[in-house]
């Protein structure tokens, strides 16, 4: 069967990756790896988009006109759905992020076609550089995990609006799918995080929070989990020997073990959580 990676495949099969550097959990502001715009481009290019219900969700409740602040952005993917809303619905997104390089991408192909509605942000979670009072909404998706949440909730308290409201949402692999879940522990797909509703999210001086959650898939192929795979920030943290031994497992495993030939279509399924708390009184 042709070989998609570019490491070959271990002719007796899985083969235990080199021993990792520590994953990064928490970065005081800064962002935990600067990406070349080559890597900003493919993040773009591969990650999944957010159902629909999910960003209405995070808006729900709250009027009409918003202002919304999105912390790290990255390329835009959730910013996008954001736009999408009418003006009358989301008036503004400040979309910061620390990255220039997904940075760049967001201004090109978001804030770019936007008519004014978004603007790209040089920030962090913690320090976003905006006004105070400024936001109906602070949203994080696929971005809260790599802050300290202390300081980046005492930084959405203080440029959020009375009424208004801070949200984290992420997009996981549904590793409940037995064959999924040995998908991530091959990729080291780090981000993919409890969604027990119990596990709270915030800092003070944010109170009880609202948990959701919804299933979905989308198609993909080998070669589209290959680059998925390199997405990641244990790829991109790795050493090249690292990542051809995470090549040829992935190789392996989808080809060998599973049986699936290089350009077969395969549903991978996701779950989409989210969690949202309202702004605490002034």
């Amino acid at each position: 069967m042709p070989d998609s990676g570019a490491a070959p495949r271990p002719a007796g099969g899985y083969v235990p990756a080199l021993p990792s550097r520590p994953a990064i959990t928490r970065t005081g502001g800064v962002n935990p790896f600067e990406v070349s715009p080559e890597q900003g481009e493919q993040y773009d290019a591969v990650r999944p988009s957010y159902p629909a219900a999910a960003v209405d969700w995070v808006l729900d409740g709250l009027g009409a006109g918003l202002d919304v602040v999105e912390t790290g952005a990255g390329t835009g993917l959730f910013t996008r759905r954001l736009a999408e809303r009418p003006a009358e619905r989301v008036r503004s997104v400040a979309a910061v992020e620390p990255s220039e390089a997904m940075r760049a991408v967001l201004e090109r192909d978001v804030a770019a076609g936007s008519a004014g509605r978004v603007r790209a942000v040089d920030g962090t979670g913690e320090a976003t550089g905006l006004a105070d009072g400024c936001a109906d909404v602070v949203v994080a998706a696929q971005a809260w995990h790599w802050m300290d949440a202390e300081r980046a909730s005492a930084e959405a308290a203080r440029v959020l609006r009375p009424g208004g409201r801070l949200a984290a949402v992420w997009n996981q692999l549904d590793v409940t799918v037995p064959w999924v879940h040995r998908l991530t522990r091959i990729m080291h797909a780090g981000d993919v995080h409890a969604a027990a509703p119990e596990r709270r999210r915030f800092a003070a001086p944010f109170g009880p929070e609202e948990h959701a959650r919804w299933s979905w898939s989308l198609t993909t192929t080998p070669a589209g989990l290959h680059a998925l795979m390199a997405s990641r920030s244990y790829w991109l943290r790795a050493r090249e020997g690292t990542r051809a031994r995470m090549t040829a497992n992935l190789d392996w495993y989808l080809h060998e073990h599973l049986g699936h030939a290089a350009g077969e279509e395969l549903t991978l399924p996701y779950v989409t959580v989210a969690w949202r708390a309202p702004a605490p009184a002034r």
